[in-house]
């Protein structure tokens, strides 16, 4: 079958023919609907380098938003995962023995650094493919929802709302702000999270104007990266400062800027996985910030995630391509020119 591999580091990946997957005890096999192409992807083969923190060693097929149709349940499956149902993939694998992986926190698992892989498509076999492998407790049913567009959700999706939920005592009362610093694929998600499931005012920033457009029609006041960005968030605030800043990208300058925007007692959460660094001491930081970085999102959350999407309450962004064209989603994807999220269709029926 084919599939979009990662074969070395600091190279492109290609489109190679390997062998069909076959589950293993408690596992299912998935004929792949459609798989997300995201930045983490290339970070893996344009960015780590071995032995770098998250590096992961190749070669393996890149994909870890993943949705599908279960074609053959592995060895210990419980005949209530159905065959030719519609399933969204969660992406971490852990140890399933820690603290962490009991709850359904395999994101956090204790014991990752012992581990092969950290999930499907960083380290194992993921979805960019036309079958995958998949542990049949990380499937959560999609009914009759469309898991072409639905495939974001298992991380686009679960990040974002990973990061709001931990963050809604900041925003519960009257008068709350929160900032949404990115507006791609976590970031635009994140925004319609913040409106559905808090009451605060979401500013949001990107430097792209059709970005700023999305936000503003998902409800979000929204402000350009021009020089007087941080000004003019805090002027919407009435000079105050943001209560939890959101910061999607995760680069130096726009861990700065959320900084920069937040209010006393605020919370500063860190999403992107851009590299960037702040420094904190007592004289440059509002009084009792709090700076938090959060890491993907449980199983259990993820149900939540696809209720959401259910109810419409999420609307994820896809632009989609044959799997013919997988290496030019990726292309177009380093080039910055999606929009939304690109998912490739392995199986587009």
């Amino acid at each position: 079958m084919r599939a979009v591999v990662f074969e070395n580091y600091g190279e492109f990946p290609s489109m190679t023919e390997v062998a069909k997957p076959e589950p293993g005890p408690g596992e299912v096999l998935m004929r792949v609907a459609g798989a997300g192409a995201c930045h983490s992807d290339i970070s893996i083969y344009r960015v780590f380098e071995e032995g770098d923190p998250g590096a992961q060693r190749p070669p393996f097929v890149l994909g870890h938003e993943n949705a599908g149709w279960v074609e053959e349940l592995g060895p210990g499956v419980s005949e209530r995962v159905q065959i030719g149902g519609a399933y969204l993939a969660y992406g971490p694998i852990g140890c399933l023995h820690c603290r962490q992986c009991v709850a359904g926190v395999e994101t956090y698992c204790e014991n990752a650094s012992t581990l092969p892989y950290l999930a499907v498509g960083l380290g194992r076999d993921g979805g960019m493919a036309e079958y995958m492998t998949v542990p049949a407790h990380h499937l959560i049913p999609l009914g009759d929802a469309d898991p072409v567009a639905a495939a974001p959700l298992a991380d686009a999706g679960l990040t974002p709302y990973h990061a709001v939920k931990e963050s809604l005592p900041y925003l519960a009362g009257g008068g709350r702000y929160a900032l949404a610093i990115g507006l791609g694929g976590l970031g635009r998600i994140g925004v319609q999270i913040l409106k559905a499931l808090t009451g605060a005012t979401v500013i949001a920033t990107d430097v792209k104007e059709e970005a700023r457009a999305r936000a503003e029609a998902d409800g979000a006041v929204t402000v350009d990266a021009g020089e007087d960005q941080v000004e003019r968030i805090r002027e919407l605030t009435g000079g105050r400062g943001v209560d939890v800043a959101f910061d999607f990208v995760g680069a130096k300058p726009t861990l700065a800027t959320a900084m920069a925007s937040m209010a006393q007692g605020g919370r500063c959460n860190l999403v992107g996985i851009a590299g960037g660094t702040h420094e904190f001491s007592f004289f440059t930081n509002p009084y009792e910030t709090y700076v938090t970085n959060t890491y993907w999102g449980s199983v259990p959350e993820l149900w939540e995630v696809v209720d959401m999407y259910k109810a419409g309450q999420i609307r994820p962004e896809v632009e989609r391509f044959a799997m013919d064209d997988a290496l030019e989603a990726y292309r177009k994807l380093e080039a910055g020119e999606v929009s939304g999220r690109a998912v490739v269709m392995p199986n587009p029926s």
